[in-house]
């Protein structure tokens, strides 16, 4: 991708926006509905007094100071570490070696944008989730957690993956797809 979210890789400006998962880069749970000043306005201006003007969805995580750290901090690292960027100049690496694996046994589909990736594929007649677990188990012995859901792999390296890593991770795809064939 290579932008914060997917509003803006898009360009589209929505009223309203939640956030959650991302905010701490999922370590801590937290989550943020962020308006549009027209949204806002609306709420301050006919939401009664100011002492009414709130949004009772739930107060058990409300402004959780750990949380608060927690997406602070993921902030800075995103920021600082100019991740943005990194993921802007990795996905076309990213891309390229998913995609190596199109010939791969079991693959039926591949489908990315920016360091998201879902390889579909052959499935056991009657079973459509056991050759992702089996792919799943493969990779895990070989160092990578991945993803499945139903007949999907679902690949997303971490922002901060190098060149080297990324074709380490795809690599062990490849081999677990070949070994169970």
């Amino acid at each position: 991708m290579g932008s914060l979210t997917g509003a803006e890789e898009f360009g589209v400006t929505p009223d309203i926006m939640t956030l959650a998962k991302q905010i701490t880069n999922g370590i801590q749970p937290l989550g943020a509905v962020v308006v549009g000043s027209n949204i806002y306005e609306a709420y301050m201006e006919k939401g009664g007094p100011d002492y009414m003007v709130e949004f009772p969805h739930g107060y058990t995580y409300s402004a959780h100071p750990v949380a608060c750290a927690a997406g602070i901090a993921a902030l800075d690292l995103l920021v600082n570490e100019n991740l943005v960027q990194l993921v802007k100049e990795m996905s076309a690496t990213f891309e390229d070696a998913v995609h190596s694996l199109k010939s791969a046994p079991f693959i039926t589909d591949i489908r990315n944008y920016g360091f998201a990736a879902g390889l579909s594929l052959e499935h056991y007649p009657g079973e459509p989730l056991r050759r992702p677990f089996e792919i799943g188990l493969k990779c895990f012995e070989k160092g990578f957690y991945i993803r499945w859901g139903a007949d999907t792999l679902q690949m997303a390296p971490p922002f901060s993956a190098s060149r080297e890593q990324i074709d380490a991770f795809v690599n062990a795809v490849g081999e677990s797809l070949n070994e169970l064939a």
